[in-house]
């Protein structure tokens, strides 16, 4: 059993110190039983955050910063036939422009039904058609576009741009010009448009805008060589740290203790810890009695561990 943990460390001042009050006993146990293998990553800037990198390394796929293809792989699972295209996954945003800049919402904040989201996504379809994409709905806040130019177009991951502006990640070069030019006619097409009036009306986010990410094409992977807990996600983007706090002391006394527990009983199982910096993996590694030993005197408040990524 492997099991991934994203955003397990934070680096701003309040979640550095909300992470050295962690109380994980299981986590802690956990790090003397398991040896740190693979470390993957690079810094905060990066366009692929760590636990993506990681679930890649997982899965086998081929690809780089910015190019790994959770696009396709989403599409498939909701019923969209991928083909041997290059697909792009296009999230229905609120951009926040301020004074000085403009940062991108959360897509859970606007709480965009199905009925709102098609709409919204048809009022697209002319304008991609038009420009060669074809475009496929998946669900109110995934919908999917392919397009050769999608095959190695390096597009920062929505985890990395979550509450920040989006200067640094906008994609860049020759090839991202017919994307810069879409997103600002769709800013155009979205901003009149009667379900974002009524929206308002409503008192909720409008739609306008996209962000697009994990393009390229489909690679196979399998669901089963990892586990994924996705709990730490919402509460550090929201820089909620009580709610981080408490999403950690839940995972240490269900997944992590669950993870310990067979690892107790002599199975293989394997830990990856995903800051905004770093992924480390940890296994389950052959000891003599006096390694074990050994490594219950070292054991270290995982503090020490999460700081490290």
């Amino acid at each position: 059993m492997h099991l991934l943990i994203p955003f397990a460390s934070a680096l701003s001042d309040a979640g550095r110190h909300t992470q050295r009050d962690l109380d994980l006993p299981r986590l802690t146990r956990l790090l003397t039983v398991l040896a740190p293998t693979e470390r993957l990553g690079t810094d905060e800037y990066s366009l692929t955050p760590p636990h993506e990198r990681a679930l890649a390394a997982a899965w086998g796929w081929e690809g780089g910063d910015g190019t790994w293809p959770f696009a396709a792989r989403a599409a498939a699972h909701d019923g969209v036939a991928v083909l041997d295209l290059a697909w792009g996954l296009l999230t229905p945003m609120h951009w926040h422009v301020g004074r000085d800049q403009v940062t991108l919402g959360d897509p859970d904040a606007l709480d965009l039904g199905e009925a709102d989201s098609r709409a919204l996504f048809e009022a697209l379809r002319e304008l991609f058609e038009s420009e060669g994409f074809a475009l496929a709905w998946g669900a109110p806040q995934r919908w999917y576009a392919a397009h050769e130019s999608l095959v190695d177009l390096p597009c920062a991951s929505l985890d990395r741009v979550v509450g920040r502006n989006v200067d640094r990640w906008l994609p860049a070069g020759v090839s991202a010009r017919l994307l810069r030019r879409l997103q600002s006619e769709v800013q155009l097409l979205l901003y009149p448009h009667a379900v974002n009036n009524a929206r308002e009306e409503r008192g909720q986010l409008s739609v306008n805008s996209f962000w697009l990410s994990g393009c390229g094409r489909f690679q196979p992977a399998d669901d089963a060589a990892v586990r994924i807990e996705p709990a730490l996600r919402a509460p550090l983007l929201a820089d909620d740290w009580a709610a981080w706090a408490e999403a950690w002391h839940a995972l240490d006394a269900g997944p992590v203790a669950d993870l310990l527990g067979r690892a107790s009983r002599g199975e293989a199982v394997a830990l990856t810890l995903c800051g905004e910096r770093f992924a480390q993996r940890y296994e389950t590694v052959s000891r003599s009695p006096w390694q074990k030993l050994s490594a219950r005197w070292r054991s270290a408040a995982p503090a020490t561990a999460l700081e490290q990524l």
